[in-house]
C-alpha cells in the first residue's frame, strides 16, 4: 500500500452502529474506500450498499453473506466489525488470519477468555486494531485524564461511573415469532446457544440478553469504565476486588441487570463504584473533583478546569478521530488510541462486575494471571462452550 492508495474497507456488520461507522468512514475518502459489505440480514446490506454507491456515485459495493469470505477476499485491507458481541472474538481473530486490520466495536468481547485470544492473535499476525472506545478520541476525556494523572485533583480517593439502564422487554408471555426470510436466524445465532426466534432478540435489543452481551454494562461501561482505566494508568491490568448487585427482571426475553450498583478496587487503594442512572464519570480527589461527560468537563474548585499543563506533565495519546486514527496506523503500523490490550483491559471490567452480580460475592481477581483467586465457580464464568460447528482456537 502506497501513501496515495485508498485503504479499501469492508464492513461486517451494517445495523445501526454499523450505520454510524460507515458514515464515520466516509468523512475520510481521501483516505479509505468502502469496497464491501457483509450482513446475515440482507434488509441491512441492500440499505449499506445504497449508502455507499449513493456516496461514490457507482455499482461497485460488493455484498458478501457469509464474513469469512470477505475475510479471504483480496478487495479489502481492513474490516469494520460491528455485530452483536457474541461474535466479535471470532469474527476478529479470522480477520487476523487472513491478513486483514481491524476496527472492532466495543465491547470487544463477549468473555474475558476471548480477550486474550484476540490479543494472541492481533500480536502473531502483527495486525493493528482499534477498539471502538471511541472517547479515547474525545479531547474533553483526555483532558479529564491528564488531570487526574499529573495530579491536579490530588489523590484520587474513588472514581464514580454512571451509566444508562436497560430497554424494556417484551411481555413475560412472549413467544417465538417466524424468522424473517431476509434473516439467516442460524447464521446470527453462530456460535450462541440455538434459540426460538423473536424480533427483539436480534438487531440492537441483543445487547440485553446475556448470549449475546452483558447488558448496560458491557455497552456504556466499555465507555466509562475504559476511561476510569486510562485515568489510573492501568491500561495493562486492572482491578484486584470486584463486589456488586444487581437487579434482574423476573420473566421474560431480556435477562441482563435493569438496574446495577457495583464496585471494583485496585491494589493503589482506589475505588471505582458504577450505578444505574446518567452517562459521566466523576473523579473524587483529595483537592478537587471532576465530572467528565461527551461533551463537556466541570471541576470542583472551577479553576482547576483552566489548569495549564506544564512542559513535565504526562502527556496522553492524542487522537482527534477515532476512524482517522485507525486509517493513519494501518500506514504508520503504530499502535492506535484504543488497541486490542487496551480494549481487552476495559471489557475485562465489564465482565467481572457482572460475574460479580450475577454471583452476589465479593471477588478477587488477579490481573496478571487474569484469573479470579480460590474460587472456581467464578473462574468458569470467563469463557463458555461454542455451538458446534463454531471454535474459538
Amino acid at each position: 500500500m502506497t501513501a496515495s492508495t485508498a485503504i479499501r474497507l469492508g464492513f461486517i456488520g451494517t445495523a445501526n452502529q454499523g450505520t454510524i461507522n460507515l458514515k464515520g468512514f466516509f468523512k475520510h475518502d481521501s483516505d479509505c474506500v468502502v469496497t464491501a459489505v457483509c450482513d446475515v440480514d440482507s434488509r441491512h446490506t441492500e440499505a449499506a450498499c445504497k449508502l455507499i454507491n449513493e456516496h461514490y456515485g457507482n455499482e461497485q459495493c460488493r455484498v458478501f453473506h457469509d464474513f469469512r469470505e470477505l475475510n479471504r477476499w483480496d478487495g479489502v485491507d481492513a474490516v469494520v466489525i460491528t455485530t452483536p458481541d457474541h461474535w466479535h472474538a471470532y469474527m476478529a481473530i479470522d480477520a487476523a488470519r487472513c491478513g486483514k486490520d481491524i476496527y472492532l466495536e466495543k465491547p470487544l468481547t463477549l468473555f474475558v477468555a476471548e480477550g486474550r485470544a484476540i490479543c494472541r492473535a492481533v500480536t502473531a499476525e502483527k495486525r493493528i486494531l482499534q477498539t471502538g472506545s471511541h472517547q479515547r478520541s474525545m479531547a474533553e476525556f483526555r483532558r479529564a485524564c491528564e488531570l487526574v494523572r499529573n495530579g491536579y485533583l490530588g489523590k484520587i480517593d474513588w472514581i464514580e461511573v454512571a451509566i444508562p439502564p436497560n430497554n424494556k422487554t417484551c411481555e413475560p408471555s412472549w413467544q417465538p415469532m417466524p424468522v424473517p426470510p431476509e434473516l439467516d436466524y442460524d447464521f446470527w445465532l453462530g456460535p450462541a446457544p440455538a434459540v426460538p426466534y423473536h424480533e427483539q432478540r436480534c438487531h440492537y435489543q441483543f445487547r440485553f440478553i446475556s448470549d449475546y452481551s452483558g447488558g448496560q454494562v458491557t455497552n456504556f461501561g466499555a465507555h466509562h469504565l475504559d476511561i476510569a482505566q486510562w485515568a489510573l494508568g492501568m491500561d495493562h491490568s486492572g482491578p484486584s476486588e470486584v463486589w456488586g448487585q444487581g437487579e434482574y427482571p423476573a420473566s421474560g426475553l431480556f435477562n441482563t441487570a435493569t438496574k446495577v450498583s457495583f464496585g471494583m478496587r485496585y491494589d493503589n487503594g482506589v475505588e471505582v463504584r458504577c450505578v444505574t442512572g446518567g452517562s459521566k464519570v466523576i473523579f473524587h480527589g483529595s483537592r478537587s473533583s471532576l465530572e467528565v461527560w461527551r461533551g463537556g468537563l466541570k471541576t470542583d474548585p472551577a479553576d482547576i478546569a483552566d489548569t495549564v499543563l506544564a512542559d513535565s506533565d504526562v502527556r496522553l495519546y492524542h487522537s482527534g478521530d477515532h476512524y482517522a486514527n485507525f486509517l493513519a496506523c494501518i500506514r504508520n503500523r503504530q499502535q492506535p488510541a484504543c488497541p486490542a490490550e487496551v480494549g481487552h483491559r476495559s471489557a475485562t471490567c465489564c465482565h467481572l462486575a457482572n460475574i460479580a452480580m450475577q454471583l452476589g460475592r465479593r471477588l478477587r481477581w488477579d490481573p496478571a494471571a487474569e484469573q479470579f483467586v480460590g474460587d472456581d465457580e467464578a473462574n468458569a464464568m470467563l469463557t463458555r462452550p461454542y455451538r458446534a460447528p463454531w471454535t474459538l482456537q
